[in-house]
């Protein structure tokens, strides 16, 4: 049986406006989620499932059927978000996104010319036999995430070793970059923002900072329209 398995992989939208959701608050980068797998025509696709049951994305044919196997092991999956963007053109030609299901919720996407969003997630699989130290070694890699930190998870033997003796306190030295920027590409979202974090802290029920998140907002709003009145604007 497979002990674990962690990379970063790259993930897109259906659509445009199926995509709309990553833009907002119920995707935060280090966020968490599911992944469900599926056979649709004859294809494997694993959907990426955030904590309000939404599917926000899908990974490549080739590592969702990787995936399949590994649940096939009995290995637990999840994945965090690392980052979004947006390039411009058709994602049609995207390496690992060519043989996608003869199905009109795909094909329709493949079709749009003036733009996509996509991103990439750290995907992890691992024996739930140590679930426990697992899950605490991701909870450590997503708050550095959240920072634009990107710790490396492709593991071999010996760092699998430590993440299980040190119940996942461990967390690797050696970080993995950002993909280089193309023409045409924008990258939306590479980290949290200090009003991601307090909407976080409103997602845990934490009244305080509920409250401060809506005064930073209301505060926001008020220095935009002093800002403008200053300018003569209005």
């Amino acid at each position: 049986m497979t002990e674990y398995f962690g990379a970063y992989e790259v993930f897109h939208t259906l659509s445009r406006k199926a995509a709309a959701g990553l833009i907002g608050a119920d995707n935060l980068v280090g966020d968490r989620y599911s992944l469900e797998l599926e056979i649709i025509d004859g294809v494997h696709i694993a959907w990426i499932v955030n904590k309000f049951d939404h599917k926000v994305g899908f990974l490549n044919p080739s590592v969702s059927r990787h995936l399949s196997l590994l649940a096939a092991e009995g290995l637990e999956l999840c994945a965090v978000l690392s980052f979004v963007a947006y390039s411009e053109g058709s994602p049609q030609n995207e390496s690992g996104f060519t043989d996608l299901p003869e199905t009109p919720e795909f094909q329709e996407g493949l079709q749009e010319t003036d733009g996509y969003y996509w991103g990439e997630v750290a995907v992890f699989a691992f024996n739930p036999a140590y679930k426990e130290a697992y899950t605490t070694f991701i909870s450590g890699v997503s708050k550095r995430i959240e920072d634009n930190i990107r710790p490396e998870i492709n593991l071999q033997a010996e760092g699998i070793k430590k993440i299980i003796e040190s119940d996942g306190s461990w967390s690797p030295d050696k970080t993995v970059p950002m993909p280089k920027p193309q023409k045409g590409m924008a990258l939306l979202k590479c980290r949290r923002s200090i009003s991601d974090k307090l909407i976080e802290q409103g997602r845990k029920r934490n009244k305080g900072c509920y409250l401060v998140a809506w005064v930073f907002l209301l505060a926001l709003v008020a220095l935009v329209i002093f800002g403008l009145k200053s300018c003569g604007l209005f």
